[in-house]
């Protein structure tokens, strides 16, 4: 894949998409979140893949939301209809946004915040939505809506509560300040904190470390959380994948070949001790 705005890379069952626009502190546009969605669905398509590491380049900067540069009335401009038809891109970046935050939030493989620098604004809410956030101790965490005219009404409030509880998810979203690494790590906005220089490091042992449970179990623990906060999509998400390992027994398939053979099927065979 040829890719603008960022940088997709696979190896060793790792999945890495960085965000590159170090000079604009990975602030996206459309055409950035379209590229993303794209690797985060080749990350989820390729059985290969067990961890997916979400970044951004350089030494500055996670992601810092939205590319103000390139925002006007109605939204977010700097991109012809032909440069963009037929893509996701074509949506509205708020838009995009969201399936982005829907993919991290449902690619069924562990997705790991690697924090390098300032997470604010839509680059926050990414971070809040990804399993495990690892951080370096330069980091710093926020909010930007209100202080620019923009807020995120769905994940980017619902599950900041659930990390960090109610009064302080209002006091971030409200105030927009900046936070530290270490304050956040005291919020339950990140998982650990580590020197600048051990953040790679920290990342791979903790890749290493998921890769050596089941992916299979990792993949319905995800989905059991989200049958936790999401409701009725996330109770669906949790069944899918029950059918997923049920399409993989002998009694499912007796149903598709009786159905095929015309005759009455006879799933009992298969039943060992319910």
């Amino acid at each position: 894949m040829n890719f603008q705005d960022i940088i997709y890379e696979k190896k060793d069952r790792v999945a890495k998409i960085i965000i590159n626009r170090p000079e604009k502190l990975n602030a996206c546009t459309p055409v950035t979140v379209y590229e993303i969605s794209k690797a985060f669905i080749d990350a989820w398509t390729d059985k290969s893949v067990g961890v997916v590491v979400f970044t951004g380049a350089g030494d500055r900067a996670f992601c810092v939301g939205g590319d103000q540069s390139i925002r006007d009335l109605g939204g977010y401009r700097g991109y012809s209809r032909e440069e963009l038809e037929g893509t996701i891109a074509a949506l509205p970046l708020e838009v995009g946004w969201q399936i982005v935050t829907f993919l991290i939030r449902h690619i069924p493989k562990p997705v790991i915040a690697r924090v390098n620098g300032y997470a604010v604004g839509g680059g926050h809410v990414w971070q809040v939505n990804c399993d495990l956030s690892i951080a370096s101790e330069k980091a710093k965490f926020g909010q930007a809506g209100p202080r620019v005219g923009s807020f995120d009404p769905g994940f980017g409030t619902g599950d900041l509560w659930r990390n960090v509880g109610l009064k302080r998810a209002k006091e971030i979203w409200y105030l927009c300040r900046l936070y530290t690494a270490e304050e956040a790590l005291k919020m339950g906005l990140v998982n650990t904190v580590v020197p600048h220089e051990k953040l790679d490091e920290e990342v791979e042992k903790w890749c290493s470390e998921l890769l050596e449970k089941s992916p299979t179990a990792l993949k319905m623990l995800k989905y059991a959380f989200l049958a936790e906060t999401d409701g009725l999509a996330g109770i669906t998400e949790l069944g899918v994948g029950g059918l997923s390992l049920y399409y993989g027994t002998e009694e499912s398939l007796e149903g598709r070949n009786a159905f095929m053979e015309k005759r009455k099927p006879d799933f009992w065979k298969y039943v060992n001790g319910r």
